[in-house]
């Protein structure tokens, strides 16, 4: 059955269109994603969710999308989703952060130049009858400094038009190298540099607690007397009551805002200021901005549910369309590896590590370790998935590492999870063959070669005579067929395992047989979903 998308705030018929030529159902409700109860009465019928801003998908909401498999956010802010509730349930959230990135940028550059030549006050002026020359004068761009906090994809574009606007720029970015500085043609400062030496000052970080407020009243007394701060990022990033301050003591010459602390916003300590240029967060309101965002949601949620490709999710790794059925047989694999660990290990997971080798160390390891994550819980929560995987292993504290490293041994790649228990240590490592198909490698160091079935008895053992026979006949006398019987040890009389594929469910009676040895350690039934 092809996978179902609901469409709540208003999409183009382009938009529209492209779901449905790649084979997705749409339901297109624009007007339903201000209806809250409609909507959570009807989004358990959907594997997708496609929204603007109007729609609010709150924790409620989520909790009553029993089927949902993505949500995504045309534009790139995703203040309307709860993320960590979307989270936990599996969902991935996507947004388009690149559709409305030029857009964004000129409506700074475009602030920028109504704050430095007064251009919302001359107009009201001039169109009330006036002819205020001497009270609209400005200042020039050219040859000024402009301090951009966040040299990313929206700082990146609004760096190269200032430089083509003859500016000096200073760019802020923790994540911005010199190297890249240098290609830019700018210079990477630290923040306090920033502020003593900008003219003006304009804003593209996200909103985190590491930049909420991130311009407050010690910010804006360390800048020098008269700059201009633009923001089209985020509300909250600057204090508005403080810059509200600074503007009135005429330490601060003006601002250029879209963005605000509350949204709508009717009422703002900004409002009503000298040379204080507010729009209602246009930054993204252009007609090509506003298609391309559309198209672009509706081509990643498509490829996500149609192929399995990731793009611009929130919560995930992205998986490209080309590298998808590529990485496919591995994040199969890695999910073989962990659902055999979280099936045999009983006690605590303190510490997990996992070990990509040889080719596997070039792949999306991002991808492959949430797939090892999901295997390893599912024993004990059913519906985990590579999204919400990587957020339970977190909130239950437990350390993870991933460890790469060039080709080792005869295998082109594999991959190998350790991990260790207040009582023990426990590691299995598995490939991929030409056939596309998981196969068990190695297991407590015991090297073995195992086909991946979905019944699967695991056997502790000392080596000892006879556990063939005795392992066999046992299965046998109770109809169990054995398809594929693997062996493995470390050296004669001391550890060794049994790992068999069989056609069906073994009973916990048979297993109780297998446990009267005296040789016999463990013997668990495996399952796995590999068909």
């Amino acid at each position: 059955m092809a996978p179902r998308v609901l469409v709540s705030d208003e999409l183009s018929e382009t938009a529209v269109q492209i779901f449905r030529d790649r084979g997705v159902e749409v339901d297109f409700q624009p007007k339903l994603g201000k209806d809250k109860e409609k909507l959570a009465e009807i989004i358990g019928n959907y594997d997708g969710l496609a929204i603007r801003s109007a729609t609010k998908a709150t924790e409620k909401l989520i909790a009553a999308a029993t089927n949902l498999k993505v949500i995504g956010r045309a534009g790139i802010g995703v203040d309307n989703v709860d993320i960590p509730a979307a989270s936990r349930r599996g969902i991935i959230v996507m947004n388009t952060p690149f559709g409305n990135s030029i857009t964004t940028a000129e409506h700074a550059i475009a602030l920028m130049f109504a704050v430095a030549r007064q251009l919302p006050s001359a107009d009201s002026s001039t169109q009330a009858g006036k002819w205020e020359k001497s009270k609209f004068m400005g200042v020039e761009i050219t040859g000024k400094t402009l301090g951009v906090i966040g040299a990313g994809n929206i700082g990146g574009i609004v760096c190269a038009r200032a430089i083509g606007l003859k500016m000096h720029v200073l760019a802020y970015d923790p994540f911005l190298s010199k190297e890249r500085a240098e290609e830019m043609g700018v210079t990477k400062v630290e923040l306090d540099e920033l502020f003593a030496k900008a003219d003006f000052i304009t804003l593209h970080v996200p909103l985190t607690d590491k930049t909420r407020n991130i311009i407050d009243a010690a910010a804006l007394a360390k800048m020098k007397k008269g700059v201009r701060i633009v923001n089209c990022a985020r509300g909250g990033l600057v204090v508005e009551q403080a810059l509200a301050d600074a503007i009135r003591s005429g330490h601060v010459a003006g601002a250029g805002f879209d963005v605000f602390e509350v949204e709508p916003a009717t009422e703002s300590p900004l409002f009503g200021l000298p040379n204080v240029v507010c729009t209602p967060h246009l930054g993204a309101s252009t007609t090509e901005a506003q298609e391309n965002v559309a198209l672009q949601v509706a081509e990643q949620m498509s490829d996500y549910l149609v192929k399995g490709a990731v793009s611009n999710a929130i919560n995930m790794p992205s998986i490209t369309a080309e590298e998808a059925p590529i990485l496919k047989p591995f994040i199969r694999l890695a999910d073989v590896l962990g659902a055999f660990v979280g099936q045999v290990t009983e006690s605590a997971i303190k510490e997990i590590e996992i070990l990509y080798d040889g080719s596997t160390a070039g792949m999306n390891t991002r991808a492959l370790t949430s797939a090892a994550l999901a295997g390893l819980i599912r024993s004990q929560v059913a519906d985990v998935n590579m999204v919400s995987a990587p957020v339970m292993i977190k909130e239950k504290g437990i350390i993870l590492s991933e460890v790469k490293r060039d080709k080792t041994g005869v295998f082109d790649g594999y991959i190998k999870l350790t991990v260790t228990t207040a009582n023990q240590t426990r590691s299995v490592a598995g490939t991929v063959f030409s056939d596309g198909k998981p196969r068990f490698i190695q297991i407590k160091d015991i090297n073995l070669d195992a086909d991946v079935g979905n019944h699967m008895v695991y056997i502790t053992n000392t080596d000892v005579p006879g556990m063939i026979g005795f392992i066999g006949s046992t299965l046998g006398d109770a109809g169990v067929n054995i398809a594929n019987f693997q062996l493995g040890r470390k050296d004669a009389g001391s550890d060794a395992i049994a790992l068999l594929y069989v056609d069906g469910p073994v009973s916990e009676e048979v297993l109780d047989k297998l446990r009267a040895n005296a040789a016999i350690r463990q013997a668990k039934l495996l399952a796995f979903n590999v068909d």
